[in-house]
Formats: C-alpha cells, structure tokens, sequence
C-alpha cells in the first residue's frame, strides 16, 4: 500500500471513490460533482486537497479535506470524507490514512481536527472512538445549498 498526496489524472478515480461512498450512505444520485470541477477544485483553485491510498497502483481509498478557521483556536483541519472501498477495508487503510492526518495537522502547526460521521456508521464511530476522538452529540448541522 502507498500513500501519496493527489496528483493530476487521479480527478476520474477519486470521481469513481466519490460515487462509491455516496452510495454506501444510500444517497447514489446526490452526487452532482465531475472530475472537470474536482480537478480545477484540487489542483487550480486549491480548495481542498486530497489523499489516496493505492495498491498496485489502483487507487482504492482517499481522504478530502481542506483548512477551517476556529475564532476561538485558529486554524484547523477538517476532513470532509475518508473512505475506503468496501473490498479493501479492515486492512489498515482507513487508519493510515486518518494517522496521516493527524501529522499533516501537527506539521501545520493546526489546533484541531474536525469531520462528520454518520450515527448509524457503527464501525466509523468505533474507529474514532477508538482514537479517542470526542463525537459531540451537542451541535446540530446547518446548510444552505446554492
């Protein structure tokens, strides 16, 4: 297993993983993202940055993410979606790459990182337990969408 940053021409994989997790949260027609946007997002505009895990060289994981601010803290990490795909989970993958993080956020000098998890995502929710991570209960989502 390898794990690198995103580069040029993983847009179309990373497009592929989307679609996947999107299905695992039984949302499969709630993606309205294209490799042209993710590319332009990724690797011109820099508004988010991107993990992979390849094995082989097939790309098989990846984690999103990109910087928050807190007022109260500064700057932060949030991680907008880590996954892997269903065949190659339970190797270790999703915990190399949250590990990788957690460094990305300690070299940035970040005060914390944040992410969602969904509360019928039992063995996500185990995996940050297990991390110690606090998974508040306390605040609600909000959203507009445009």
């Amino acid at each position: 297993m390898k794990i690198r940053a995103a580069q040029l021409g993983d847009e179309y994989a990373l497009i592929d993983l989307i679609q996947g997790l999107a299905d695992f949260e039984n949302e499969p027609n709630a993606v309205d993202n294209t490799p042209e946007r993710l590319k332009r997002d990724l690797f011109e505009h820099g508004h988010c940055e991107a993990l992979v895990a390849e094995i082989d060289t097939k790309i098989v994981a990846f984690a999103i993410y990109y910087t928050s601010y807190s007022t109260w803290k500064g700057p932060c990490l949030y991680l907008e979606d880590l996954y892997v795909l269903r065949e190659h989970r339970r190797l270790g993958i999703g915990e190399v790459l949250f590990d990788r993080l957690v460094d990305i956020c300690k070299d940035r000098g970040y005060t914390r990182m944040d992410w969602q998890v969904l509360d019928w995502n039992e063995p996500a929710i185990k995996f940050y337990q297990k991390k110690n991570a606090l998974l508040d209960g306390e605040w609600l989502n909000g959203r507009l969408f445009f």
